[in-house]
């Protein structure tokens, strides 16, 4: 079994790509994934290289920048190339299947927006969100 969940912050913005040929979108990023203990007081932290593939890339290099914070699900994958210095490289990282933006907010304004901030402002839904995401009213719900 190879799965990996993993919650932490982005150490700088997603680096969005295409492939050539179809142009399938791929994001990269590294992980900043705190340790459970610390070492005479100083938290340690791993830096995990992280790979999303299609609307899922597209998305986190639209919505996440550096310092967000963020759930992933995965495998980790090792892999090899050759550099151009002719030597072979290694290389491990997680390529993500699910993603959890833990925190959010449109990068070009420079504003977050999460679940446990409190908005008394009068804003509307669509100002703070935009507008692909429709508001649900939920009161036929019958449950």
């Amino acid at each position: 079994m190879n799965k990996v969940v993993l919650i932490g912050r982005l150490t700088k913005d997603p680096e969005l790509r295409f492939t050539p040929g179809k142009g399938t979108a791929v994001a990269t990023f590294n992980l900043a994934v705190n340790r459970r203990f610390s070492k005479d007081g100083q938290r340690e932290a791993d830096f995990i290289p992280i790979v999303i593939w299609g609307k899922q890339a597209e998305s986190t290099a639209n919505y996440m920048s550096k310092g967000k914070l963020i759930g992933i699900s995965g495998r980790i994958q090792t892999r090899s190339y050759e550099a151009k210095d002719g030597t072979r490289r290694y290389v491990t990282e997680v390529v993500a299947d699910e993603i959890q933006f833990l925190e959010w907010g449109d990068k070009s304004k420079g504003e977050s927006n999460n679940s446990t901030s409190n908005h008394s402002d009068n804003n509307t839904y669509e100002d703070n969100y935009g507008d692909d995401i429709t508001p649900v009213d939920d009161g036929d719900i019958p449950f």
